[in-house]
């Protein structure tokens, strides 16, 4: 349980409570089913939004290219993991009007964390050191498999799926992509729906964030699973797919802090 209070001399102390409730192994299936029910009610803005993420990774991919950075498109998009949580703040803006019985507009989804910058942008700081961190890390075991220099395209990929270091280098990264891809779901994925809805610091979403992973762990492993798979679906499809999959998983996650976070408020008067 956490506590906080903000106290002025002649104005009511309030303690703040975030209660986690647990869940069963159904519950991400139902947060999926509600995503896509989120995503059929506001179709328009929802499919405006996630063009909007294709076309800006599409802009990526095509400035790699042609700068040669090529080799850095696998940790880049293996990298958008990381950042994906700050991704969907746009789909929770869309929930969140649906809920208030109110049309969506791209107002609601490119301007849904509007009142909540400070801490958002400290959320991001969290996860973008995250996102560094797996940098840094590709960065070395790719210069310990393959040296300083770039090879070819054919010559890396061919090396990497035909080769027993090249199978080797996948599998470490792999796991410990996974590893610090986890990290970062664990701290923010109920942590930025809650600030978005509360106000709270963006410690306090954190907590709450770990808190419902650690009291729910299967479910929430479940529910990373489910994340990953969508998008990596998406990924495949040269980013189109990304359109349908990013506003579903960023629905279906506003469902989910629903179902885990509670927030209480305790007013006592300040002496």
């Amino acid at each position: 349980m956490c506590a906080a209070a903000t106290k002025h001399d002649d104005k009511p102390d309030v303690h703040v409570r975030i209660r986690i409730r647990p869940v069963g192994m159904d519950k991400p299936r139902t947060w999926l089913v509600e995503g896509f029910e989120d995503f059929r009610r506001a179709r328009s803005v929802s499919l405006v939004y996630g063009m909007f993420w294709v076309g800006l990774s599409l802009l990526v991919t095509a400035g790699a290219m042609r700068l040669g950075l090529w080799h850095w498109l696998l940790p880049l998009i293996a990298g958008f993991m990381f950042l994906g949580p700050l991704v969907a703040v746009g789909s929770y803006g869309i929930s969140r009007a649906l809920e208030d019985g109110r049309e969506p507009t791209l107002g609601d989804a490119f301007g849904a964390g509007a009142g909540h910058v400070g801490s958002l942008a400290m959320m991001g700081v969290m996860l973008m050191i995250f996102f560094l961190a797996w940098i840094r890390f590709a960065t070395l075991l790719f210069a310990l498999f393959f040296g300083l220099g770039a090879p070819d395209p054919a010559t890396l990929y061919l090396t990497l799926l035909t080769t027993p270091e090249g199978l080797g280098m996948l599998a470490l990264g792999t796991a410990i992509g996974a590893l610090l891809a986890f990290g970062a779901f664990a701290i923010s994925v109920v942590a930025i729906p809650t600030l978005m809805d509360q106000d709270l610091t963006f410690m306090e979403g954190i907590e709450a964030s770990l808190r419902a992973v650690a009291r729910n762990l299967r479910p929430m492993m479940l529910w990373a699973a489910i994340i990953t798979g969508g998008v990596l679906i998406g990924m495949a499809t040269f980013y189109i797919g990304l359109a349908l999959v990013l506003p579903v998983l960023g629905h279906a996650s506003w469902h989910a802090y629903e179902d885990l976070v509670r927030i209480e408020r305790d007013t006592e008067e300040g002496g």
